[in-house]
């Protein structure tokens, strides 16, 4: 019976997620010794493959700079024609083929040995000269393609960068990498924005919807319907006395029922709302907004209001 298109898809996820299973076995003592090699590395990192195997070390050379390593990836065929010019004396060669016999890259082997350069090669198989001939083999485990011929790239590609990942992420780790870091490296796009723009870049505080204590609650929910920030502030910039929320409000009205509109914006509002400072960034306001299940931030302090911010602003 013929394979729907749907099962296909879910033969070769199986049959990729078993080869991750398989792959997380054959992590040992050879991983941590090419984190070792990598961080001590005064140079750069330049990753080597041929076909699916340099688009893969494309990738993880480009993730290992943007975290703090610098990388760059040569093409093996442009290499014996001029640039191996690119390699100095203080770099890491990290050479990626699935068979570890791939002929373009064994002819970089005499000039990475006459230079006396530190390799690690990533591979399927242990006994392959590219193996053997390196400082450092990290080995990707037994698998088969889920190509249906077991011929194309396929789950060997996606062990090669899960283990390139997992590189990165402990390089991370190893240099103390954090998000300022990470910025300054990312400053464009969406990525950029998140991890740079602070509050005080996107607060509201202008027209804010100051309650004076004595404000009735008809007036309050007038208030709070015309600004439409779904909170009220009672007090004023220099004293922030609490805040009145709908959810303050409803829970009044339920509670209360046909007292709710007798009773002062004392009795029912929120007191010691939560401030974040002008200077921080929006990362850290969504994420305290989101563990603390509330919609809005003031910020500034006390006695010191400077505005709002609220989670809707917040488009990352």
């Amino acid at each position: 019976m013929k394979k729907s298109f749907k099962q296909i898809a879910l033969d070769v996820i199986k049959n990729e997620y078993e080869g991750l299973q398989s792959l997380s076995k054959t992590i040992d003592e050879s991983f941590d010794a090419a984190i070792e090699l990598i961080y001590r590395c005064k140079g750069k990192v330049i990753f080597t493959g041929i076909g699916k195997s340099g688009i893969i070390g494309r990738k993880i050379a480009s993730s290992f700079s943007s975290t703090g390593t610098p990388s760059i990836f040569l093409h093996p065929s442009e290499a014996i024609h001029g640039d191996l010019g690119m390699i100095s004396d203080k770099d890491v060669i990290i050479a990626i083929a699935n068979s570890g016999e791939t002929v373009e890259i064994l002819n970089l082997l005499p000039y990475i040995k006459d230079r006396c350069l530190k390799m690690i090669s990533i591979t399927s198989k242990p006994n392959s000269t590219l193996a053997k001939q390196s400082n450092i083999h990290l080995y990707i485990g037994k698998f088969e393609e889920a190509c249906p011929f077991n011929l194309a790239p396929t789950t060997s590609s996606t062990l090669t960068l899960c283990l390139g990942d997992a590189l990165m992420i402990a390089l991370i780790h190893k240099r103390g990498f954090k998000e300022e870091n990470y910025a300054s490296l990312h400053p464009g796009g969406t990525l950029g924005k998140r991890l740079k723009n602070l509050v005080e870049e996107s607060m509201i505080s202008k027209d804010l919807p100051f309650l004076s204590e004595d404000t009735s609650i008809i007036e309050a929910i007038k208030i709070i319907n015309k600004k439409r920030f779904g909170i009220g502030i009672v007090g004023n910039k220099k004293n922030v006395k609490g805040l009145v929320t709908d959810g303050d409000l409803r829970r009044a009205m339920l509670n209360f029922q046909e007292n709710f509109f007798s009773l002062s914006l004392e009795q029912i509002l929120t007191p010691n709302p939560r401030f974040i400072a002008p200077h921080v960034k929006l990362t850290e306001a969504k994420k305290q907004m989101l563990y603390h299940k509330i919609g809005c931030l003031l910020v500034g302090k006390k006695t010191d209001l400077k505005g709002i911010i609220q989670l809707h602003q917040i488009k990352f």
